[in-house]
């Protein structure tokens, strides 16, 4: 696993800390909404460990010995990375979480075994159900040869992820309109709701390249 795995759990462990870090100050709906918050937090990040580790069923079957490379997929401020596996008959795409590796990979022969996607000497983890149509937006094909693997930091990685945590504030105001609360109640769900965008976007597979 590594440092494959690391980053999105780390971040995962981040939005619960947020979460908890608000509960002595929350009346009743708003500690039962952190709760609902935390629980979703925690089932959907199960789900995506299970993507990764065969756990959960990805729909992944090319018979025979596939070849595949990877692309890196922008959509909005959607970032991930895509193995596209097949021949000139039948393509898929199956999302994975970043590693500074595939960066560096060429087309080349896959192991499949399962859910287990093997590049040479690189595992790859899955992130989802595979496709069978292009996933939408731009596809930014690998180098065509290998170079050294690029290093990005956490703090570059959170502040990609952080892009859509720009919605808010007006997650933090719908609350308030709803629950009513004040000022308070509008700063922690406002910084909540950023903790968990961020998070959403880290536990899907985002790739900083």
């Amino acid at each position: 696993m590594g440092s494959t795995l690391t980053y999105p759990l780390t971040v995962t462990c981040g939005t619960l800390v947020v979460i908890a870090a608000w509960v002595p100050y929350a009346d009743l709906d708003q500690l039962s909404a952190l709760v609902v918050v935390a629980l979703a937090v925690l089932v959907y990040t199960g789900y995506q460990v299970g993507f990764a580790f065969g756990l959960v069923p990805t729909g992944l079957s090319v018979p025979g010995t596939p070849r595949g490379r990877r692309v890196r997929q922008q959509h909005r401020l959607v970032s991930r990375s895509w193995l596209e596996i097949g021949d000139e008959d039948r393509v898929v795409w199956l999302p994975v979480f970043y590693d500074p590796a595939l960066v560096t990979l060429t087309p080349t022969e896959l192991e499949i075994s399962g859910s287990t996607v093997r590049a040479g000497d690189v595992r790859c983890y899955p992130a989802g159900r595979v496709r069978t149509t292009e996933p939408p937006g731009k596809l930014i094909d690998n180098p065509s040869r290998p170079a050294a693997p690029p290093t990005f930091g956490t703090a570059r990685r959170l502040l990609l992820d952080l892009q859509p945590a720009i919605a808010a504030p007006f997650a933090g105001l719908l609350w308030v309109y709803v629950m009513n609360g004040g000022l308070p109640a509008f700063v922690a769900a406002t910084i909540v709701a950023a903790a968990t965008f961020t998070w959403l976007c880290a536990i899907r597979g985002s790739d900083p390249s």
